[in-house]
């Protein structure tokens, strides 16, 4: 069996080498461009320790996982063009180092290269593949079309902001790892389980990403924290401060978050501090390790040996303890 970072190593170096011979080159160009800027390559990862959960020979579902690398990436370009984001991963966006019009033909393009190489997988196996990364797809759309209706709405509750980010985020983790079981042959039941622990486990990330975007390290996180209180992003972390505020508390938020011009620091600061007298970074904590939890019980339905088991668990464990 191979760690996560072998399996990493093993799925950059296929990716690497993947041909773009169509024309024009000019449409393909921004597609190696935006996959060439690394990342983490969670989802294709998830998917390999999915499948060697069950099996051993793992490359044989290399294009498979490109595939949900590929849709993972042409979410990012869409989601830059839709936020008119300047950079990601450090490097220009397609839309700044092309246009706006290229962006758009050539995410448009990656998406059916993605549905292409998820195709690429055992004709048996084909039609579950396919209707589960179909589903997860639309999930995902409806995921963003809710992230965007909720910047505009002051009364977003937290359930509402969980059921978003778990179609927005956790969908596709819970897709990546079910496929991997599913194309391992595994019993329906534990490919479900699966998919019930990946989901648990991107609710977890998601949470943790709210966490560490107002209490991670600069030095640590490669950016500048604070970037979801200066937008008003509606996140967990807001929308329990609102729910836990005193009437002081609230007016001085409500303050904040109207200001049209302010200055950032200052603004992070005021925000944290009140986060802090309210205890919402802990709460934060304790959330993020229930959605953890609960993933570990899926997993635990799962009948292969704790030692198949170990490459998984350690990833997600090294996951939950990263600090960027």
């Amino acid at each position: 069996m191979k760690t996560s970072s072998q399996l990493l190593d093993l799925f950059n170096s296929y990716l690497e080498q993947l041909p773009y011979d169509r024309r024009p080159a000019s449409l393909y160009e921004p597609v190696k461009y935006v996959l060439s800027l690394g990342g983490k390559r969670i989802r294709p990862v998830l998917m390999l320790l999915g499948h060697q959960l069950y099996r051993d020979d793992t490359a044989t579902i290399l294009p498979v996982a490109a595939g949900i690398e590929t849709y993972h990436n042409y979410t990012l370009l869409h989601d830059d063009l839709m936020d008119n984001a300047d950079v990601r991963r450090g490097h220009p966006t397609v839309h700044r180092k092309w246009d706006a019009n290229t962006a758009i033909l050539s995410g448009d393009s990656m998406l059916v290269l993605a549905f292409h190489r998820m195709a690429e997988c055992d004709p048996a196996l084909r039609s579950d593949v396919m209707s589960l990364f179909t589903t997860t797809a639309l999930e995902i759309g409806e995921g963003q079309q809710y992230d965007m209706e909720f910047e505009r709405r002051d009364d977003v509750r937290e359930e509402e902001y969980i059921e978003m980010i778990r179609l927005k985020t956790s969908v596709l983790l819970a897709c990546a790892v079910k496929t991997g079981a599913l194309l391992a042959h595994a019993p329906a039941r534990e490919a479900d389980a699966l998919y019930a622990f990946g989901e648990q486990i991107g609710l977890a990330f998601q949470l943790q990403d709210d966490y560490l975007d107002v209490y991670g390290d600069e030095k640590v996180f490669g950016k500048a924290i604070g970037g979801d209180i200066t937008s008003n992003k509606k996140t967990y972390m807001l929308i329990n401060a609102f729910l836990r505020a005193d009437d002081r508390q609230r007016a001085e938020l409500t303050r904040w978050c109207s200001l049209r011009e302010f200055d950032r620091q200052e603004k992070v600061a005021a925000v944290t501090r009140l986060y802090d007298e309210m205890g919402i970074g802990q709460l934060a904590l304790h959330k993020i390790e229930e959605y953890f939890r609960r993933g570990l019980q899926c997993l635990d339905q799962v009948s292969v040996s704790e030692e198949r088991k170990r490459p998984l668990l350690d990833y997600v464990n090294e996951m939950m303890h990263r600090e960027k």
